[in-house]
């Protein structure tokens, strides 16, 4: 029986699976039914003579021949990929699809609108622009971009600081007038806080004085969130007070919905970062993104460069 040739086509084809780990997901992403994607597989294997796959039910996982192979095949696709491009006139060059990936308030609030405007100077290019506070893969689910706050660990990634988020407490001018005054650190120890889950040290608020001191609180409360909107949201009910990024309140600071608590003491800020797929740095829409975002975002309340 003659062999299947080696192709493009199920060099990708292997390589989506390998990230994603699953014929199904890869079948819906590309359109093709599982039946295609599990013929391409088989025909690469039989053009190769060796085993790249191993599949249970639930999960399809790379051999060592499939790892040495997949590695080869990201340099590969990637050449053909930025030879492509170079190959473009101008506005071929800027056009295609940029997937971006941000933590979810400050998408919501700050970084949707920059994109708009993105695309309004760029109009060949599309977004997919996804909220979330999880922290993805961007190999694994086909990330261009991700904006995140917070330490970050994903050292395979390449990695642009947008600078720090200014941190500070808030509360509602009701939650202040109900519960009293408050002068000094002490006086929040048994105020009702809104919390934010799946934040390391979020059990207590460590606050540095204009002498350089730092005065850790014990933070507590009944209301636990999980999305910064909902903090948000939360504060502006009276429902207690909390730390908050100031991008994420500046407008109710402006107009007194909500006022900042101890003023003259200050928490520490978070880093936010831009985080790139190596492998896309190279491709002319990317790389606009990157730079615009870059630039723009220095103008969000409360980022510091």
């Amino acid at each position: 029986m003659e062999q299947s040739p080696v192709s493009l086509e199920r060099m990708r084809t292997f390589v989506r699976v390998a990230e994603r780990g699953n014929l199904a997901a890869v079948a819906r992403e590309t359109g093709a039914g599982q039946s295609t994607i599990t013929r391409h597989l088989r025909e690469l294997e039989d053009a190769l003579g060796v085993s790249l796959l191993t599949r249970t039910t639930r999960r399809t996982a790379l051999t060592d021949e499939g790892t040495r192979y997949y590695a080869h095949c990201v340099q590969i696709l990637s050449l053909v990929e930025q030879a492509s491009q170079e190959m473009r006139d101008t506005r071929q060059a800027t056009a295609g699809t940029v997937r971006i990936s941000c933590t979810g308030a400050l998408g919501v609030l700050h970084v949707s609108p920059l994109i708009y405007a993105f695309q309004d100077q760029n109009p060949g290019i599309r977004v997919e622009f996804g909220l979330t506070d999880e922290r993805i893969d961007l190999v694994r689910d086909g990330v261009d971009i991700a904006i995140r706050l917070g330490p970050l660990s994903d050292c395979a990634m390449k990695l642009r600081s947008l600078g720090e988020s200014e941190r500070l407490l808030v509360a509602s001018p009701e939650w202040l007038q109900r519960t009293g005054p408050v002068r000094r650190p002490e006086d929040l120890r048994d105020r009702e806080g809104v919390r934010m889950s799946r934040v390391h040290g979020s059990d207590r608020l460590v606050l540095r004085s204009v002498m350089g001191r730092n005065h850790v609180v014990p933070f507590h409360g009944r209301l636990i969130v999980d999305h910064g909107l909902a903090a948000r949201e939360a504060f502006l009910a009276g429902r207690g007070f909390g730390p908050a990024h100031r991008w994420l309140v500046e407008d109710c600071l402006r107009d007194g919905r909500l006022v900042p608590l101890l003023p003259d003491y200050t928490l520490p800020s978070a880093p936010l970062s831009m985080l790139i797929a190596p492998e896309r740095t190279t491709l002319a829409r990317i790389r606009l993104c990157v730079e615009f975002l870059a630039e723009q975002v220095g103008g969000i309340p409360g980022i510091s460069r």
